[in-house]
């Protein structure tokens, strides 16, 4: 297995794990909980590890990415709702990467923030229309890598590390933290976040993209692993880091400039340079697998032709819809919506829709007829039902507790 074989994973959990829904709940979460969202960290990532090696096993053996199965073991009609329901949490997601995008860049360079919004957006369609499908990951991976200094600033700031090991369990909240209803609201949000449904649609097409065959299941599994328990540990990085910098101090650190602040303050300049860069090339790889991962799911439906790396004459209808996704981004944001907002809605709203992505995979991925050899094994089959129960649950509970906690504010 080579070390460019990893960037698919890498590219998936950095742009899915901390994208602007992981920014928004991490940080603003620790500065609410403290460290009591880490438990949370460790159950999601586990669960997203098991479904993504999980749909990227399938997609190797039957050469059938994830919305081709759903499509199949839900149905036509029912298939539909879920592509439906899909696509408008990928809108409202490439519209948020997109605000954010426009955000850091102004950070940087100053200039209109809508010029900037068009100029963030112009570099993604540059960028997924020009790079082959396995430089497009890398050049994200590993530009996403500079996330690493938000690791650093935790241990720099000197968290209690018992408090922190305390955080690894579930407990309640203290005195001086908000409500029981706004905890379970951040613990649904931060759980759909690290498990966005357009994460194993990108990741499973991509390991067709990469033409990987039953020779590399290793490398299946080492990218499940190693990627997104890399996106875990950035995730726990963050949370400390929000403990650490807001906690106790009366401050919601809702906007992209507060959250890079933590690094200014631990390092200096270059450490905020460092921590720009690594949001940017976070949000721009969540950006493009979001309108990538838009249009694997409408061709497979639809069985239509499909492939980054196919000409756009042999493709045209599946990249008309990355562009459509990316345009449609672009113009919502345009508009002047708040991005906390909208990233807060997307990720809300994608736990309804995790079910659907989710049932579907780990039928197939258990039925011994089909995979063979490669079927789920005893450990892997009873962690699949016992996530799939908790992301039924949460399912069930995510829009009632939005209402209920006015997204998080009491």
């Amino acid at each position: 297995m080579k070390i460019w074989d990893l960037f698919l994973g890498i590219m998936s959990a950095i742009g899915g794990n901390v994208d602007m829904g992981q920014l928004v709940f991490t940080i603003s979460g620790g500065a609410k909980f403290q460290y009591l969202l880490l438990w949370v960290v460790v159950v999601s990532t586990i669960g997203i590890v098991v479904f993504a090696e999980m749909s990227g096993r399938v997609a190797v053996i039957l050469k059938r990415p994830a919305f081709d199965i759903m499509r199949e073991h839900l149905g036509t009609r029912v298939g539909l709702v879920a592509l439906v329901a899909s696509i408008g949490v990928n809108i409202l997601t490439c519209t948020a990467q997109i605000a954010g995008i426009a955000a850091i860049l102004q950070f940087l360079f100053g200039g209109n923030y809508h010029a900037m919004m068009v100029l963030g957006a112009s570099l993604l369609l540059g960028a997924i229309f020009f790079l082959k499908f396995d430089w497009l990951d890398r050049t994200f991976g590993l530009l996403g890598l500079a996330l690493l200094v938000y690791i650093a600033i935790a241990i720099s700031l000197e968290p209690d590390w018992s408090k922190v090991a305390r955080g690894l369990l579930p407990a309640l909240p203290g005195d001086k933290m908000p409500g029981l209803g706004v905890y379970a609201y951040y613990v649904v949000g931060l759980f759909s976040a690290i498990l966005m449904p357009y994460e194993v649609h990108f990741y499973s097409s991509g390991a067709i993209e990469e033409k990987w065959t039953a020779k590399d299941i290793p490398s299946n599994f080492a990218n499940a692993v190693i990627g997104f328990a890399l996106g875990g540990v950035l995730t726990v990085g963050l949370i400390v880091t929000g403990a650490q910098a807001f906690f106790g101090q009366g401050i919601d650190p809702h906007l992209l400039g507060t959250v890079a602040m933590p690094a200014a303050m631990a390092f200096g300049v270059k450490g905020l340079l460092l921590a720009l860069v690594g949001i940017l090339s976070a949000i721009g790889g969540a950006a493009a697998e979001t309108a990538l991962a838009s249009a694997y799911s409408v061709a497979q439906f639809f069985r239509l032709p499909w492939g980054k790396d196919k000409k756009l004459k042999d493709a045209p209808r599946y990249h008309a819809c990355w562009i459509a996704m990316l345009l449609a981004g672009l113009g919502i944001a345009s508009t002047g919506v708040n991005a906390v907002d909208i990233v807060e809605y997307s990720v809300i709203f994608a736990v309804v829709v995790l079910p659907f992505t989710y049932y579907p995979i780990l039928k197939v991925a258990d039925d011994k007829q089909v995979m063979g050899k490669h079927v789920n094994s005893p450990v892997i089959r009873y962690l699949g039902w016992i996530y799939l129960a908790l992301i039924a649950a949460a399912a069930v509970s995510a829009v009632p507790l939005m209402i209920v906690t006015h997204s998080g504010n009491g």
